[in-house]
């Protein structure tokens, strides 16, 4: 069988990644040149942070659109989304040394029923004793039961622009609420700028929030969270749906059993807050450098703990051992916590729900395992 050869894209991997990035122009040198003027000028004077290449190429993008004659509905659908993710970054770049929970539920829940008095009571655990703050869509029922319990001071709305319902609820600061057209930079924000999560009983919406997360860290498209499925004991909502991914997915072969491990059910808001604190009890961050996966810790493995997690763990590595290591050149030069000790090996990037396990058997490692942040 003959294939086509596909000509090579205009930018080639991930410089992230450690792979060759051609330059990304628009191939008209004098035009190249206006827009390198433009960012250096834009730049002069402002601390850039070092992005200037990567706004060059994201002015790039717009004039190869304009030249590729892209219809109006596509070129406005880029300009509003980029617009709503600028806004959204300069507001939760304010409280970025702030730990976030984002809570999922219906819009449609009751002040009586007790899933919202549920919502308003986990919020308030984790805003007056835990100090994190709390995201949700900005909506009534279940999103404004916890914005009234976390107060407006430890509250954002992530709001969507809706024609039956797009007012915020009141429990939440103006300053701090941000209204999306899309629902997919919405969903983005919810996930980038959250460090846990709680997905109460809710309807479409709900659920299409809550299998995106899951499938996002299921695939690795995402740092591992804390995720806690909550819900008033004897409401049979997330009863009824594990039944569904444990007799179904799971027994069909279509998720695999380990993956039950990305999240935890339970009906006591203690337990869930206690849940989502514990994650951070050691375990700090991920990244990966050069193919290898870095977990950032707060406490290094000692001798000893480092041979039971290599005996332990040794069916997710894909070669060589888990090891103890240093910052990284690129995390050093990325000013990347460089301060926390880290270990590293080669992930096979499958087994997410076994990598949730050995987060926890990190967290082990620490007693109590409420953990503050900074520490």
């Amino acid at each position: 069988m003959c294939h086509e050869r596909r000509p090579a894209p205009a930018t080639v991997g991930d410089p992230d990644n450690g792979d060759q990035v051609r330059p990304y122009d628009i191939g008209d040198s004098d035009l190249d040149a206006q827009v390198s003027a433009l960012v250096a000028a834009a730049a002069a004077g402002r601390d850039a942070n070092g992005n200037d290449d990567l706004a060059r190429e994201m002015i790039i993008t717009s004039l190869k659109m304009l030249r590729d004659g892209a219809g109006r509905g596509d070129t406005k659908l880029v300009n509003a989304a980029l617009k709503e993710m600028r806004y959204a970054f300069m507001v939760f770049s304010k409280y970025r040394d702030i730990r976030k929970v984002t809570v999922f539920g219906s819009a449609r829940t009751a002040t009586d029923d007790p899933n919202y008095v549920m919502a308003s009571d986990f919020a308030r655990l984790m805003s007056d004793i835990r100090r994190w703050m709390v995201v949700t869509g900005a909506g009534p029922g279940i999103m404004e039961a916890a914005n009234q319990g976390a107060g407006r001071e430890y509250s954002f709305g992530v709001n969507i622009r809706l024609p039956f319902e797009d007012e915020p609820n009141p429990y939440l600061h103006d300053s701090r609420i941000i209204n999306f057209k899309y629902f997919f930079t919405r969903k983005l924000m919810f996930i980038k700028e959250s460090h846990g999560f709680a997905l109460f009983p809710g309807g479409f919406g709900t659920l299409d929030e809550s299998f995106e997360l899951l499938t996002l860290i299921q695939t690795g498209k995402s740092d591992l969270h804390p995720i806690v499925l909550i819900e008033a004991s004897g409401t049979g909502y997330w009863e009824g749906w594990l039944s569904f991914v444990q007799g179904t997915l799971v027994d069909r072969g279509m998720i695999r059993p380990e993956d039950l491990g990305l999240f935890k059910f339970t009906t006591d808001v203690k337990e869930a807050a206690d849940e989502i604190c514990r994650f951070y009890a050691n375990y700090h961050s991920q990244r990966f450098v050069d193919g290898d996966l870095v977990f950032r810790v707060q406490h290094k493995p000692t001798a000893q703990q480092l041979v039971e997690i290599n005996d332990l763990f040794s069916d997710i590595v894909a070669s060589g051992t888990i090891d103890t290591v240093s910052a990284s050149s690129e995390e050093l030069a990325d000013n990347d916590v460089p301060e926390l000790s880290r270990i590293k090996f080669r992930f096979d990037r499958r087994s997410l729900g076994r990598l949730r396990s050995l987060v926890d058997h990190l967290n082990s490692y620490v007693p109590g395992g409420e953990a503050s942040w900074p520490e």
